[in-house]
């Protein structure tokens, strides 16, 4: 045996059919995955980003999808490496269209010849118009029923007041409004300021898209007062001048007052009775300050005291006292 093993001959055959076993295993595991690859398989890669390449400064487009759904068919491999690396690209070019209404397809790049693509929307409608800007005032709105009961919107204010917005040309001839809106808990009994955020809007109240507003936001100054209106004072005498005085007349210091309160009790309100003590008026001294009468429900008067000035005539014979 041991003649056999230093045998160069036995040697030989034995390199021999180790590189013939060599050989079949390699070609094996090449057939294996020869096999593997010839397989095909299916992916959905969804919301793909699209771009697009047009003249952004004077144009401006409107249809276009932000992402596209892309499904791709081939080999495993291939489909599985474009699904992981993701280094392929989605666009339209529109630099040669003209400004108008455009059906145009999505074109890929960097997708390998070996896949089958479709894209889900494939053609896409298109409007290419000029690009607008134009400056609209805004409107600030709150919704009154977010005050609390007795209080009412007194004035709102945006600073800054106006804001540019641009987009298609058609879009920006159809905007009829540029509202400003304030939201809150209910019950606001009390003047704030907030930022809102500025929205377009058509005829119809609906909101239009493809739009830059600048600034997006802006800050709302909003006045909130209790519920009031302005009543005239209606004064009337009560007791006696002192001998020889003779009320002529009484003229307030301000012919009204508001008045505040529930809008139930304060619309009720005609006029603000006033009692004026002409007891203490004298030929010295016909001026009388008096604190205004709060009636029944009425939370507050502005002004909450008046100056009640008395035309008198003082009788000949009447002698002052000293000091009078």
């Amino acid at each position: 045996m041991d003649n056999l093993m230093d045998s160069p001959w036995f040697l030989r055959i034995m390199a021999l059919l180790l590189a013939f076993l060599l050989f079949f295993s390699v070609k094996a595991a090449d057939d294996t995955n020869s096999a593997v690859d010839s397989g095909t398989i299916t992916e959905k890669i969804e919301d793909v980003a699209l771009e697009v390449y047009y003249d952004d400064t004077n144009l401006m487009v409107s249809g276009l999808p932000e992402t596209v759904d892309l499904t791709i068919s081939g080999p495993t491999s291939v489909v599985q490496t474009t699904r992981q690396l993701k280094d392929f690209t989605l666009f339209v070019d529109l630099r040669d269209l003209e400004m108008g209404e455009h059906r145009i397809s999505i074109q890929t790049e960097n997708l390998s010849e070996q896949l089958r693509v479709q894209m889900d929307p494939a053609f896409v409608e298109i409007n290419i118009e000029e690009r607008v800007s134009q400056e609209f005032r805004i409107d600030p709105e709150l919704n009154e029923r977010l005050l609390a009961e007795g209080f009412v919107l007194e004035s709102m204010v945006a600073d800054p007041n106006s804001v540019t917005v641009t987009g298609p040309k058609s879009v920006i001839d159809s905007i009829s409004f540029v509202k400003a809106t304030i939201t809150g808990e209910p019950g606001i009994n009390e003047s704030f300021e907030t930022e809102a955020r500025v929205r377009v809007l058509a005829n119809d109240l609906t909101k239009l898209e493809n739009v830059t507003i600048e600034p997006e936001a802006v800050q709302v100054a909003v006045g909130i007062e209790e519920y009031s209106k302005e009543v005239p004072v209606a004064l009337s005498q009560n007791g006696e001048p002192p001998a020889g005085i003779i009320i002529n007349s009484l003229e307030p210091s301000v012919e009204n007052v508001r008045i505040y309160g529930p809008k139930n009790i304060v619309d009720e309100i005609a006029e603000l009775p006033v009692e004026v003590d002409v007891a203490d008026i004298t030929a010295a001294n016909t001026e009388l300050d008096i604190d205004l009468p709060l009636p029944n429900g009425i939370t507050s008067l502005d002004p909450e005291k008046i100056t009640v000035e008395a035309d008198i005539t003082v009788e000949n014979e009447l002698e002052l006292p000293e000091g009078a």
